[in-house]
């Protein structure tokens, strides 16, 4: 099979190649997808899970990518739940080989069905996106109706996520980003904008909840934004500084077949709007991934027309 691989972990995308690959084969609770469209998160190119199994050993060349939508085409010994030929999307193991290519072995149980009138595009764009914004406000960030949430990064694919799902239950959305992504984040539903290379972040004053995906400098200066009783909620890393009177999270995202099931549904219905960026062919992929100009939303790849 046809399939993007990394080798130096030095390089980033600039290391990536197209070559093939041996098909994969399930194993016990697994299923083959047939990959129809893959997202990517550019960042995983620094995880360790990228270049390493779950007991430290190298594992290039690896397969990047760990969002797909596809149709079931074998079922491992003792997989329950899914079908051949079924439509599904998900999230698939960090150590294992992604979906930048044309099959890919995932955990049936990190796979949800796919209703056919959701596009394999759009349905490839929502697993880490949306369960990250819904794990971050939900689980960990406890959001009720009536409160205050600071996004950071509200034009990308995770902060739209999150602006969107906020306002749906009931909260008061304020996005950050650069002066060019004001008004996206204000089409995503954010009641107020914050330009963070022009205006004072504490001129916002006081909230219930930040969702950071930035860190560093502005992560530090949103802990002392928190309410007493807030939360920041961190899905890049433990923050460097703690709210005074207040609770500091990060988490990684997971799987969960159920929460997939809630996204699509509100894709379906209207109630959440998808943010793709660039589209590409897998032969295409390599150049597509190491863009010269800077693109706001979740990089897609049609592995299959």
């Amino acid at each position: 099979m046809k399939a993007i691989v990394v080798t130096d972990e030095a390089a980033g995308t600039a290391g990536m190649t197209l070559t093939e690959r041996p098909e994969p084969e399930p194993a016990l609770n697994d299923v083959v997808v047939q990959v129809h469209a893959s997202g990517f998160v550019p960042t995983e190119l620094t995880w360790p899970s990228t270049w390493t199994d779950r007991l430290g050993r190298d594992r290039t060349p690896s397969i990047p990518g760990h969002e797909l939508a596809g149709v079931v085409t074998a079922l491992g010994y003792g997989t329950t739940g899914l079908s051949l030929g079924q439509r599904v999307f998900g999230l698939t193991d960090w150590t294992r080989d992604g979906t930048l290519a044309e099959y890919v072995v995932v955990e049936a149980r990190n796979l949800a069905p796919l209703p056919g009138d959701v596009d394999f595009t759009v349905a490839a764009s929502l697993p880490i996106s949306g369960l990250t914004a819904w794990q971050g406000l939900f689980e960990h960030g406890r959001l009720q109706a009536g409160q205050s949430v600071l996004v950071h990064g509200a034009a990308g694919a995770v902060g739209s996520m999150v602006t969107q799902l906020a306002r749906e239950f009931g909260a008061y959305v304020i996005g950050t980003g650069r002066a060019a992504d004001r008004q996206k984040a204000l089409d995503f539903d954010a009641q107020e904008f914050v330009d963070l290379e022009n205006d004072a972040l504490e001129d916002v004053g006081g909230v219930d909840l930040v969702f950071d995906v930035i860190g560093g400098d502005i992560g530090k200066r949103s802990a002392g934004l928190i309410r007493a009783g807030g939360t920041l909620v961190s899905a890049v890393g433990p923050p460097e500084a703690r709210p005074a009177d207040g609770l500091a999270v990060d988490f990684v995202v997971l799987p969960d077949r159920a929460q997939l099931g809630e996204i699509v549904r509100r894709v379906r219905d209207g109630r959440l709007r998808t943010n793709i960026g660039n589209v590409a062919t897998l032969d295409d992929a390599v150049a597509a991934l190491n863009p010269t100009e800077r693109i706001t939303g979740k990089p897609i790849i049609r592995v299959r027309a």
